[in-house]
């Protein structure tokens, strides 16, 4: 235990597969009257963070991470914030390095371990604002970063108002995860994943000009891009060291807060250990939910301005 059953019923009748449930929310899905107040803070290593507000005066505070190149203004993103604000909850939802906004400083971008940023948003939040609850969300990457953050409790403390969290469509195992990519059926992904990535890279030679881009336009694979770029630019000597270091995995079973764990079955970017039945049938706090559908951070809900992870989120988070 526990392993959680699902209540999600599913999507409408026209998303056909998990390709449909992931693309067609990312593409069409809006998210009205919504406001972030933005502020920026400084990093221990003299870079900085861009952290979005909706600040109600409620002693409750939810921090959401985002995905790969994603930010705050994703439509997951802006649906919980508006769900948990409208709920009596202040919500800051922080932006990865170079992502949202202005390029950072620093040589080096973000990744699945970027936990140390985690820490400072959630430092500074409690140290700004008298909270007497708080509450994380992550999704995808953005749940990794949640998981190691969780997991490093033992190395770095744990704020007490700190009991609950969520992670949703979350490469629990990464090396697996980042596999998936690598298939035909995947090469959409893919191909936007890296067109981003590309594109942010030729920024950051701009700044460090030693960044050697020339055989940037012969990459077509991510695994290529992340051996020759992402590994070597945060110090590692190749991508299989990177996703490794970067793995959620190791990290659950270190997590003494209740978590929920909520990945559906036909995730086109989930395989594997990304479903830790064992962790979670192992653990009196770690709740593994796996609906048969839902597809990558999709989850569309009949007739709902929010989604079923968005509401199951906040009934974990507020029961």
């Amino acid at each position: 235990m526990p392993i959680v059953a699902s209540n999600y019923k599913g999507p409408p009748f026209f998303y056909l597969n998990g390709h449909f449930e992931t693309i067609i929310p990312s593409m069409t899905r809006k998210i009205k009257g919504i406001e972030y107040s933005r502020e920026q803070i400084e990093t221990p290593d003299d870079d900085f963070l861009n952290l979005d507000w909706l600040k109600n005066g409620h002693n409750r505070l939810l921090i959401i991470s985002h995905g790969l190149e994603g930010g705050s203004d994703r439509h997951y993103a802006m649906g919980m914030a508006k769900l948990f604000s409208s709920n009596g909850w202040d919500v800051l939802a922080w932006n990865n390095r170079s992502c949202n906004g202005e390029m950072n400083r620093q040589k080096i971008l973000y990744h699945h371990a970027a936990s140390y940023d985690v820490r400072t948003v959630v430092d500074h939040a409690l140290a700004t604002e008298q909270y007497a609850e708080l509450a994380m969300v992550g999704m995808s990457m953005g749940g990794g970063q949640t998981i190691r953050y969780l997991g490093e409790e033992s190395e770095f403390g744990l704020p007490d108002q700190l009991k609950k969290a969520v992670v949703i469509s979350v490469p629990c195992s990464l090396p697996e995860s980042v596999d998936t990519l690598g298939w035909r059926s995947n090469a959409v992904y893919e191909k936007r994943f890296l067109g981003k990535l590309k594109d942010k890279l030729k920024r950051k030679a701009e700044q460090y000009p030693e960044i050697d881009v020339s055989e940037l336009v012969n990459i077509k694979k991510l695994e290529v891009f992340d051996e020759m770029f992402s590994a070597p630019l945060h110090g590692f000597e190749s991508r299989k060291a990177f996703y490794e270091h970067c793995n959620p995995l190791p990290f659950i079973s270190k997590i003494s807060r209740d978590l929920l764990i909520l990945n559906a079955l036909n995730d086109p970017l989930l395989i594997g250990d990304c479903f830790p039945y064992h962790l979670a049938e192992g653990s009196p706090n770690i709740y593994l939910e796996t609906p048969k559908r839902g597809g990558h951070v999709g989850f569309v809900e009949s007739g709902s301005d929010f989604t079923y992870s968005e509401l199951r989120t906040l009934e974990f988070l507020t029961n």
